[in-house]
């Protein structure tokens, strides 16, 4: 594979698996399965391993979540809710905790003990106890900012609207979900905050009937028990959540304003307080000494998943000693120092009705498989998603074949194999037009999607391209939700985006529609009107411009100050000017040439900066002795690994470089230092001990 084909897939990857974190994180409506989604993110994994140095700044791996819902108050958390890397063999497991003694520069013969969990499948949910009271419950939401439950939480018996310590502790409403009080660990004070973290879930029973009384009052039912959980939490009103039997179960914590680790030292002695406290956790929660007993774990609680009153998809180990965690701290979007194990995927049989082409936001064409319904472990599913035009070669999947699906804790199957590739039967034929706007669509040399080139004139692009200038990554205007965007688009106020800059000429027009008064009119035009000056990065991103994310757009202001700057170098076509940025590529600087040598998208970039007037690039880093320096590790670190060094670094807003050159800012050399040292000295670079290092990191925190 070609650079530019890698390039291409991981671009593609990114789009797909931001939009199905959104299906599945904010709409409970999820469209593949856990298994098809864990697969999107293991090719996506596997060549950011095979070409590092194409890593998208919107890479996945840079993300949690989704945006909170419209419909819920926003809730910042005090400590980023973040997501876990995922295992899916026994190998990953060991690597895992290899990896970790790699890091924290443990001998192969130091214990290293883990929590080791099931992974129920529900809703994550953060409760804030202040001086032991409940008082505010949200959502993960983006991992950033959640949604505000508090009132809907409040009904929910098995979480406690005051902690108990001590004898005083209540531990009865925890028995139905089959947990058991711990030993004890003394009646140590609570902390003054304290936010304990879990799921919110549906026991199977209670899922059955409520998709029982569904059917028999006609309403519509839920696919599965996640989605009921989350959709009964996320109501608008508090007693709908009331009526339904919704279930907690805690796994970890937030923020805390005490030091936990010179109290309980592990993450089972903190479990176990806040079990103490009564809030359920879980009976399975163990401590293993090592990768092979938290194996033997896994194994357990394998064999007993059909058994358990919930759905779990796997289980979670976590290092158990507090110390340990502080030091091994978080990546972008997961801690270093816990990992999910996944469950293999459950299989049945079906057949294929039908192969339906949906048109995406980019043009893309994905194909849908439609599906003869089956119960795949427990869930009737009726649709998968079939990638691409290659995937359905490479499967011999045509209309009728008889087909092998498998889910691993969803609606959606992926398919597996088809077993009736030797009848005879027609060859399924990719389109090479447009099923929503008749334009030809294209495959590019090097590239597996096929594209509508209609661009705006594609009612599925129109859409797409301005739900993303207005999301939470582009100007996020608040308002201006799918629906809202149809409506605009189907009345022909909405053709492009500047065009949402001059929606107060239909102001009028717009009061005469159902559902618009004059305060919800006056609040979307408020929402517009102060983003004439946004981000020059927001701006940049919301453009859509491919292989330009959040990340990307940011690199470019920063290095450019402004988007007419950066305009005025892509118009010149000067790709050295591009390239000379860290982080940007030739397929990212072609891409940013290629778009405004459209004359389509320079009349659309016009368009908008007559309407709007991007703001000039302000750097918010946090300023240190390193901050915007190059600084290279050399010799043998005594009191950190070098993983943990340059994290270090890295937090403080330097760059670490393998080797010494002249753009070299600083030389940290332990004992043993060699040929880098002696280089350093030659270029006159300033070179410190470990010691003057630590000093410099406890200096910046």
């Amino acid at each position: 594979m070609t650079d530019e084909q890698a390039a291409t897939e991981l671009a593609s990857l990114a789009q797909q698996i931001a939009y199905h974190s959104a299906r599945y994180h904010t709409e409970d409506a999820p469209e593949i399965s856990d298994a098809e989604y864990d697969a999107l993110v293991r090719r996506n994994n596997e060549l950011e391993a095979a070409y590092p140095h194409l890593i998208r700044a919107d890479s996945p791996n840079n993300a949690v979540g989704a945006a909170p819902a419209a419909h819920l108050a926003k809730v910042s958390h005090a400590k980023p809710m973040l997501s876990l890397d995922n295992a899916f063999a026994d190998e990953d497991v060991t690597d895992f905790v290899a990896r970790v003694r790699r890091f924290l520069a443990l001998p192969e013969d130091a214990p290293l003990a883990l929590t080791a969990e099931p992974k129920i499948d529900g809703l994550s949910c953060n409760l804030r106890y202040e001086h032991g009271r409940l008082v505010l419950a949200s959502t993960r939401g983006d991992g950033a900012a959640g949604e505000d439950v508090t009132a809907n939480v409040r009904t929910i018996g098995e979480i406690p609207q005051t902690l108990c310590s001590g004898e005083g502790r209540n531990l009865g409403r925890a028995q139905d979900a089959g947990l058991r009080p711990s030993p004890e660990h003394g009646s140590v004070e609570i902390p003054a905050v304290f936010e304990i973290r879990g799921e919110i879930y549906m026991s199977k029973a209670d899922f059955a009937a409520l998709n029982a009384k569904a059917e028999a009052d006609g309403t519509q039912a839920f696919a599965n028990p996640r989605n009921a959980a989350a959709g009964s939490l996320r109501q608008k009103d508090a007693s709908v959540t009331a009526s339904r039997p919704l279930k907690f179960l805690a796994h970890g914590w937030g923020e805390v304003s005490e030091d936990l680790e010179k109290t309980y030292k592990t993450q089972m002695g903190v479990m176990q307080a806040i079990r103490n406290w009564g809030l359920p956790v879980s009976d399975a929660l163990v401590v293993a000494d090592g990768a092979e007993a938290a194996l033997a774990h896994y194994r357990t609680i394998e064999s007993a998943r059909a058994d358990l009153p919930f759905d779990i998809d796997g289980v979670v180990y976590k290092v158990n000693r507090l110390d340990y965690q502080e030091r091994l701290g978080f990546l972008s979007r997961s801690p270093r120092w816990a990992i999910a194990h996944k469950f293999p995927a459950e299989q049945a049989q079906t057949e294929l009705l039908a192969i339906d082409i949906q048109v995406g936001r980019t043009g893309k064409l994905t194909p849908v498989a439609r599906l003869k319904p089956v119960t795949v472990g427990g869930v009737v599913v009726s649709n998968a998603t079939l990638h691409n035009e290659d995937e359905i070669a490479r499967l011999g999947a045509r209309v009728g074949d008889r087909v092998v699906v498998q889910r691993a804790g969803d609606v959606i199957p992926q398919i597996v194999t088809v077993l009736t590739r030797d009848e005879e039967r027609p060859a399924f034929e990719f389109p090479r037009i447009c099923p929503e706007c008749g334009s030809n669509a294209v495959r590019a040399e090097g590239e597996v999607d096929v594209r509508c080139e209609g661009g705006l004139i594609c009612p599925a692009q129109i859409i797409g391209r301005l739900q993303h200038f207005v999301s939470r990554g582009g100007l996020d205007i608040e308002g201006l939700g799918e629906k809202t965007i149809i409506e605009f688009v189907e009345a022909g106020w909405l053709h492009n985006p500047a065009d949402i800059f001059r929606l107060h000429a239909h102001r009028e027009k717009l009061l005469g529609r159902e559902g618009w008064q004059e305060k919800s009119v006056t609040n979307l035009m408020a929402s517009i009107e102060v983003k004439r000056a946004p981000a020059p990065e927001r701006f940049l991103f919301a453009l859509g411009i491919r292989h330009i994310g959040a990340g990307t757009a940011r690199d470019l202001v920063r290095a450019f100050g402004t988007v007419q700057a950066i305009s005025d170098v892509a118009l010149r076509a000067d790709l050295d000017a591009l390239i000379a940025v860290e982080g940007i590529g030739p397929i990212v600087a072609q891409s940013l040439v290629d778009f405004f040598a459209d004359a389509h998208n320079l009349a659309v970039w016009d368009d908008l900066l007559s309407e709007v007037a991007p703001i000039a690039f302000v750097n918010t880093t946090r300023e240190s002795a390193v901050t915007g320096k190059t600084v290279v590790f050399t010799g043998s670190l005594e009191t950190m690994s070098r993983d943990e060094a340059k994290a270090q670094a890295l937090a403080l807003g330097a760059k670490v470089a393998g080797s010494v050159s002249a753009k070299t800012d600083l030389v940290v050399a332990g004992p043993g230092a060699g040929s880098k040292l002696k280089k350093a000295a030659e270029l006159g670079i300033e070179v410190i001990d470990e010691a003057g290092w630590a000093t410099l990191v406890k200096q910046a925190s």
